[in-house]
């Protein structure tokens, strides 16, 4: 199944051929999670803050469906 992926902050270098701010493609098997999603990344888990599937934050063993957006952003820090 293909889904679309965007990537925020610092995780876009886990997909440095991805275009800027548009969605990036790729293909998982079916019934795929939004965990595996980082697994085929090579995303570590603590680097990921809050995931999102169609604009809804959903939880790392959510399965996706074909043609879902998932988003990725990483933990924020400051002083």
């Amino acid at each position: 199944m293909k889904i679309k992926l965007k990537l925020g902050g610092m995780l876009r270098r886990y997909v440095p051929d991805a275009p800027g701010d548009s969605a990036y493609e790729i293909d998982l098997p079916v019934g795929s999670t939004v965990a595996d999603v980082a697994r085929h990344l090579g995303i570590p888990a603590r680097e990921i803050r809050i995931a999102y599937v169609d604009g809804q934050a959903r939880s790392e063993l959510f399965r996706l469906h074909d043609g879902a957006e998932v988003g990725f952003f990483p933990p924020i820090g400051g002083g």
